[in-house]
């Protein structure tokens, strides 16, 4: 049986699935609850506005636990990928994809340059990992030269201001550097994202990840990133001046 792989516990395509619920939790949050948290009739409405303001607090709290979720199955993908050229050229298509849903459902525009989507984090993350394996793969382990590409990565992803920007590529860098113990690596990561609370709480489902992959969703999430996000704009363009034509008319 491989390093960290158990007989019992949560398999990759679970683990997958409990960030892409916990996402779209979240983003459902960031558009269409904030939306109607913001109605005339809820904000007019002491009970009703504290009760959508709850929801909403509650929907962004849940949704921190997807991104460390993402980072860790990134940094196993990149472990298990036969190829991280690839794996690398699909993360940057679909950030291509994605930047418009990205802009338009979550920044109310359709083209908004000052932040970027979190494939844009994903994949300056595998590029720091593809640039760490470089230094340390070659003759001597000079794991003290992985400062320079998480460095360059960190400073690439603050600079164009990437989702969760230089932080999420720290925290992906930690979660590899950490890899050989889990319990280690589940407790550098805690306290690499533990600056975004209750984001720490990702760490349980992932602590007993048990190195199976699963049933594949290898395409399902690459798509449902940008679907979903889509979806939610709709909801919010539509749905939300429907709701409060007819429920808080």
């Amino acid at each position: 049986m491989a390093q960290n792989e158990k007989s019992f516990g949560i398999s990759g395509s679970t683990l997958k699935l409990i960030a892409i619920i916990t996402m779209l939790i979240d983003h459902t949050g960031a558009t269409v609850i904030r939306s109607i948290a913001r109605l005339p009739a809820v904000t007019g409405d002491s009970e009703l506005r504290i009760l959508w303001q709850n929801i909403y607090n509650i929907s962004r709290d849940i949704g921190r636990l997807a991104f460390p979720i993402f980072c860790f199955l990134l940094v196993e993908g990149f472990l298990h990928t036969r190829s991280p050229r690839k794996y690398a050229g699909r993360l940057f298509v679909f950030a291509l994809i994605s930047e418009i849903p990205f802009d338009i459902a979550l920044k109310g525009s359709w083209f908004y340059p000052d932040k970027q989507n979190v494939y844009f984090t994903l994949l300056i993350g595998l590029l720091v990992l593809m640039g760490i394996q470089y230094l340390t793969d070659n003759g001597t382990r000079r794991v003290l030269l992985s400062v320079i590409p998480i460095a360059a990565g960190m400073l690439l992803a603050w600079w164009i201001d990437t989702d969760y920007n230089y932080k999420g590529v720290f925290l992906i860098a930690v979660l590899y550097l950490m890899r050989y113990t889990r319990l280690y690596q589940c407790i550098g990561g805690a306290a690499a994202i533990s600056w975004e609370l209750p984001a720490p709480l990702a760490f349980i489902p992932i602590y007993f990840y048990n190195g199976k992959r699963g049933i594949s969703l290898k395409y399902f999430f690459y798509w449902f990133y940008p679907v979903h996000l889509m979806v939610l704009y709709a909801l919010n363009t539509w749905g939300v001046p429907l709701l409060e034509q007819t429920i808080f008319a």
